[in-house]
């Protein structure tokens, strides 16, 4: 999947790059063609639902969804194809444009494909507990079927949703709260040269619409993004004070640019900054049915207009940093060369087909003081490699080299570590394969180890050994899980709370220092149907008496999907310290939660 094509790109970035602030690199995603960008915002991450252009298509030939995902906007990971046409039992082909939107804490995927039985498009929608799926059939036919594309849905401040597509029309429906359902009938929207500008040449389609309409409500005016005026399209906007008109158009968003003749707009606001996301035919081979997403960062006019958007390589400055004292999936990437991704047997997705020569860029690592060394997860069938540690480039200042040997097999995963030598501060990180031909080996994820105060605390944060490490705050039984996990094979369930403050745990009294300031990052998932808050919490004995420092805020959480809680917090105490413990608590009842990716530094 475009790999030898790819490796000519990526040399040509790397000869024009910059220094910080970090930039992402557009496209976003460089291990497959994607298509019609979808983003979600949801507990602090943006997924990005795309569709996916097989290699070499001469048509819009489509059997998957993807999804990828991001803290900063700039490193993406790749969760794989969470749904594709097998979903829908009824579906022949044509796995469209579509987009996602949580409710009644479940996300519910609308998608156009082409209904077996009547030959037409239709309007599917797929269903999950979690943003990265798996999605099922909801229903297990079409919503709406009149054979038009392009579905974007809404759900207003009354709690109203809107169903909206169409190509060459322009339709809404309203759902019902269970999003599966609709009353009051289609509705066609009246596309007036007004309400969407005028085409000239067509008189069967006067106005600009064409499709790909995405609607959204900001500071209380509605709008409508859509495609314009094919072919090459380019993206137009119109406003509106409801949600079904009327509409007034309000000019070009980006204008016809790139080498697809089509475009797809979605925009979200993430981290106090506004998104535009689309798609181009940039990549080597790319073009009208071989496009990739990009994404621009942009600001609003102070009367609420949308200004001009142009393409770019460089992209949307980086929102955030990252923290590579945590376990990241090797497949987050800003930037990739010759390098795919696969299924992972471990869970999630690896990357694989790693040649000689091939490397991964992730922007904008807050190394701090200092990393000590380096681990990662790898697997080979074939005699291994190594991965050079380079910083700023892909031949950049050398920080280190990990050996990954021959396991026997590509899925027989080992951790290797070695030690690490001048990363330090916030820079890029170039992950460089080297080793003989062929294929080398693949790489699950990595972590960084470094000198006081960025090591990672807590022992076996990451839940793959089990409950190596942890105990029971207060009443509860603790166990190792494999069915429910947001990174690796294995998360801890804790399961028998008789009291909101009961909680996983481990004893950190050696590892403290008086007036240190530390960071805590650990993701929770509930496991009731009910919804509370969580914390991580510092129980400090010192001086004969116990007092309790919050490490992050309460955040929500439920058995819908993984949250992230993290925050800062200074330690500090009088008196001999004789205990300190490091748990998760909620703020009521006693249902059980899983824990996983726990640090504390």
């Amino acid at each position: 999947m475009l790999k030898r094509v790819l490796w000519v790109l990526a040399l040509m970035c790397a000869a024009v790059a910059v220094p910080s602030p970090a930039q992402a690199d557009n496209p976003i995603v460089q291990t497959v063609y994607t298509a019609d960008p979808a983003p979600l915002v949801h507990n602090g991450r943006v997924y990005l639902y795309t569709g996916h252009d097989e290699d070499n298509s001469t048509y819009f030939t489509m059997k998957e969804w993807r999804l990828y995902s991001s803290a900063d906007m700039v490193n993406w990971t790749d969760h794989g194809s969470p749904m594709s046409l097998a979903t829908f039992s009824w579906a022949s082909a044509d796995a469209w444009a579509g987009q996602v939107v949580q409710r009644n804490g479940k996300f519910y995927w609308y998608v156009p494909v082409k209904n077996r039985s009547t030959g037409r498009m239709a309007i599917g929608v797929g269903v999950a507990s979690s943003p990265t799926g798996p999605f099922a059939d909801a229903l297990g036919r079409p919503l709406v079927e009149n054979g038009e594309i392009d579905p974007t849905v809404f759900v207003d401040d009354d709690g109203q949703a809107y169903l909206y597509w169409g190509n060459p029309n322009l339709w809404y429906v309203r759902l019902n709260t269970d999003m599966i359902s609709y009353s009051g009938g289609v509705n066609q929207i009246p596309l007036t040269t007004a309400g969407f500008g005028t085409r000239t040449g067509n008189a069967s389609r006067p106005t600009l619409y064409e499709e790909g309409p995405w609607v959204y409500k900001r500071n209380g005016l509605y709008y409508n993004v859509f495609a314009a005026k094919c072919c090459s399209e380019f993206i137009g906007y119109s406003t509106a004070p409801g949600p079904t008109g009327p509409w007034t158009y309000r000019g070009t968003v980006m204008p016809t640019q790139g080498s697809s003749f089509t475009n797809h707009a979605g925009v979200v606001d993430f981290n106090g900054g506004s998104y535009f996301f689309y798609h181009n035919g940039a990549l080597p081979g790319g073009g009208g049915y071989t496009r990739s997403v990009a994404v621009e960062r942009f600001s609003y006019n102070a009367d609420g207009s949308i200004p001009a958007i142009t393409m770019t390589t460089a992209g949307a400055p980086q929102n955030g940093t990252l923290d590579p004292y945590a376990r990241q999936e090797a497949e987050t990437i800003a930037w990739s060369s010759g390098v795919e991704t696969e299924p992972a047997s471990e869970g999630g997705m690896n990357v694989g087909f790693i040649d000689n020569g091939d490397y991964i860029k992730v922007e904008g690592v807050a190394f701090g003081s200092g990393a000590t060394s380096f681990s990662a997860r790898v697997a080979s069938a074939a005699g291994g490699g190594r991965i050079e540690l380079r910083l700023g480039s892909p031949t950049g200042t050398l920080a280190g080299t990990c050996t990954a040997p021959g396991t026997g097999g590509w899925q027989t995963w080992t951790t290797v570590t070695c030690p690490v030598n001048g990363a330090t501060g916030t820079q890029d990180l170039y992950l460089r394969f080297t080793g003989g031909s062929g294929s080398l080996f693949n790489m699950n994820w990595w972590q960084f180890a470094g000198a006081s105060g960025t090591t990672n605390l807590l022992t076996n944060g990451t839940a793959e050994n089990g409950t190596t490490g942890w105990r029971v705050f207060g009443s509860g039984t603790l166990s190792s899980d494999t069915g429910v996990v947001h990174g690796g094979a294995r998360s801890l369930a804790l399961t028998g709370r008789t009291g909101a403050w009961n909680g996983a745990a481990q004893d950190v009294t050696a590892q403290l220092v008086s007036g240190r300031t530390y960071t805590t990052s650990v993701w929770v998932r509930g496991q009731g149907a009910g919804a509370t808050t969580a914390k991580a919490t510092l129980a400090i004995t010192a001086g004969g008496s116990t007092s309790y420092v919050s490490l992050t805020p309460a955040t929500a959480v439920n058995a819908s999907g993984w949250v992230q809680l993290t925050g800062t917090a200074t330690v500090s105490w009088s008196g001999t310290l004789s205990g300190a413990t490091w748990y998760v608590e909620t703020a009521s009842g006693t249902d059980g939660y899983y824990l996983d990716d726990a640090v504390f530094q």
